[in-house]
């Protein structure tokens, strides 16, 4: 590896960086998709990242690492030395060199590793024991039994698996983090909607994204498995759910609306759900987890803005940039706002 600074993603997004700058950085080749120009040349569209954030570039057919690259897995460790550019407003380095990286040389540098895997701001340890809590807080026997038993089967990949390859909580521990986020305002909620069963309703928070423990794969990057390819992980995790909860002798009418929150939570067919949710508890499930799911795309967004930002670049999630400078709560004004 070169011996220049090492720039992190926030590094080159900083003014600091202008356009034209040199720089050198370790990064995770995210995804790498062969695509071919309007001229009819090949060209890859790689999205490399570290644990600050990611952006987007091509390599064309002529570049001496094309052929490199376009062999390398999804979630391979890269060095890169380029100059920072920007296409349309967007951060688009040019990329002079990418070396592979060996898991060795990442070991013998162990900096350069913790920058590369981005993790949740909360502890993980302390995530995975308020999980606990919330397993234990389910008053009725066979549904935490259930839940116990799915936890005690999956444990150690729910507690290290990402939430999404790209939209929300994508990130080593972001299901954990995803679905503890999703059990304290449910917890908050409750006296809201008395009509919610809190027992059924917290079960379906734990399991509802358990099928992810299977369907993703990746040490460094997410990407789909075999199995998460050809069922999903709703399918997934109504099938882990209906073992352990056949295991525990749950009844017929709770196992049937507890596997109904897991295939329902997505919300819409089109976004993956198998059914649309037709009981109180799967319809706040749903929006709960719809909740978490956008305010973790603001969250994370928020943690990568630069001070120099005013606005994120396009989120698909939301549909729209974000604003990411705070409110301005305590000036006031004798201007009054725009009509």
């Amino acid at each position: 590896m070169p011996d220049s600074p090492q720039l992190t993603v926030r590094d080159l997004r900083s003014q600091d960086t202008p356009s034209g700058a040199p720089f050198t950085g370790t990064y995770i080749l995210k995804r790498c998709t062969a695509k071919t120009a309007s001229n009819g040349n090949p060209f890859l569209s790689i999205e490399v990242g570290d644990r600050t954030g990611s952006f987007n570039a091509n390599l064309f057919a002529d570049h001496p690492q094309f052929d490199t690259t376009r062999s390398l897995a999804e979630g391979s460790p890269v060095c890169i030395e380029g100059r920072v550019d920007h296409f349309n407003g967007r951060l688009s380095p040019r990329i002079l060199k990418l070396t592979p990286l060996t898991e060795e040389e990442l070991v013998q540098n162990p900096d350069l590793l913790e920058n590369l895997v981005e993790t949740p701001p909360e502890n993980a340890d302390a995530l995975w024991a308020e999980f606990q809590s919330y397993i234990d807080s389910i008053a009725h026997d066979e549904l935490r039994m259930t839940v116990r038993g799915v936890f005690e089967e999956i444990g150690d990949a729910f507690r290290a698996s990402a939430a999404a390859v790209a939209m929300h909580h994508a990130y080593r521990h972001g299901l954990l983090e995803h679905t503890t986020h999703m059990a304290r305002a449910a917890k908050a909620l409750f006296p809201v909607y008395p009509e919610v069963n809190p027992d059924l309703a917290m079960a379906g928070i734990l399991l509802h994204d358990t099928g992810k423990t299977i369907e993703y794969e990746g040490a460094f990057a997410t990407r789909r498995s075999r199995k998460g390819i050809l069922q999903g992980h709703v399918v997934l995790g109504y099938q882990i759910a209906r073992k352990h909860g056949l295991k525990a002798r749950l009844n017929a009418d709770l196992l049937e609306r507890l596997e109904h929150i897991i295939l329902s939570h997505q919300g819409e067919p089109e976004w993956g759900a198998a059914i649309y949710a037709a009981t109180p508890e799967a319809v706040f499930v749903s929006m709960v987890d719809n909740l978490d799911a956008k305010m973790g795309m603001v969250q994370r967004t928020l943690r990568q803005a630069t001070p120099d930002d005013e606005f994120s670049e396009r989120l698909p999630g939301l549909n729209s940039q974000l604003l990411v400078t705070p409110p301005l709560i305590n000036v006031t004004t004798s201007t009054p706002p725009a009509p």
